[in-house]
């Protein structure tokens, strides 16, 4: 067998390749998605939804109703639960989203240890990209593609109230309409998501390119380019790799974009580690040139 054979063979296999078209929509999405969770500081709310969404699938599978119905169901339902609860309380959004996440959590689980069913429900929690069949792929292409354009059309004003909600108010936009916007559109990606790495591992895709991104660039702009292609390589390379080493792909996936996030962690050319104590050296060195400059002119003055 050649090189390229041994390279190609993986995706002669359909079910290979729906699990890297599977793959490379979620990573895409959710690297969108993941750059407003950075910036506004929302990484607990993608796992309060990732987790929230357990009852809803479950309630499908009882029903025999595609997954991404229930899912989205309590998804969003989890979302508007959170805001109502920290509305109407004294209880503040942090412990609201722990409260609601947890709880839905433990009534799917609850559910599922009801359940008499020969189907091996693990794949809800952990994933399955490898079995995902055509009618998943085609409802995982419509809510991409839904999302992608509600984004394109709206990113400006998300941007904004992610950088200043005060100054997105000033000029005429409504902050807790673009809140519950972006909160919807959070909740459809993790539907999105939920089919390939399940319901434990879908918040990696919801934070890890975002923060990865965070570390090479300032600009927004590119931040979201860098987040896009770190997240789909990770997803190529993950399914590229599980089929290979006859591992798991989702835990594939988010282990190479926990490495590729390590690399921007210590290679980042601006606030990587190395840069970072790199700069604070120089600075300690003109520091000390700096108080050695003063020390001898204050000698001459005296002489």
């Amino acid at each position: 067998m050649t090189l390229i054979d041994w390279l190609t063979v993986p995706f002669t296999f359909e079910f290979m390749q729906r699990a890297l078209l599977a793959s490379v929509l979620a990573g895409a999405v959710c690297a969108v998605l993941s750059c407003w969770v950075t910036l506004i500081g929302w990484s607990l709310m993608g796992d309060a939804i990732s987790h929230a969404v357990l009852p809803g699938v479950v309630l499908s599978y009882l029903l025999g109703l595609p997954f991404a119905v229930g899912a989205l169901v309590f998804g969003v339902g989890s979302v508007a639960l959170i805001g109502t609860v920290n509305r109407t309380s004294r209880v503040k959004e942090d412990a609201a989203i722990g409260i609601v996440f947890t709880a839905m959590f433990a009534l799917g689980v609850v559910i599922i240890s009801r359940i008499s069913s020969d189907t091996d429900l693990r794949h809800i929690l952990f994933g399955n990209p490898l079995g995902v069949s055509d009618v998943e792929i085609l409802q995982i292409v419509v809510m991409t593609v839904v999302t992608l354009a509600v984004v394109a059309f709206t990113h400006r004003d998300l941007t904004l109230y992610a950088f200043d909600p005060a100054h997105a108010h000033v000029i005429g936009l409504r902050p807790r309409r673009l809140e519950a916007l972006l909160l919807g559109l959070l909740a459809v990606t993790v539907v999105i998501a939920l089919q390939v790495l399940g319901i434990i591992m879908v918040v990696a895709m919801l934070i890890i390119p975002g923060a990865t991104a965070y570390l090479l660039t300032d600009r927004f702009e590119r931040m979201m380019l860098i987040a896009v292609a770190t997240s789909v390589a990770a997803s190529v390379v993950g399914v590229y790799a599980s089929f290979l080493l006859d591992v798991a792909p989702g835990g594939m996936i988010v282990l190479v974009q926990a490495l590729l996030f390590a690399a921007a962690y210590l290679l980042a050319p601006r606030y990587g580690l190395l840069a970072r104590r790199a700069g604070a050296r120089r600075a300690a060195v003109l520091d000390t040139a700096e108080a050695a400059q003063g020390t001898a002119s204050a000698e001459r003055v005296q002489g």
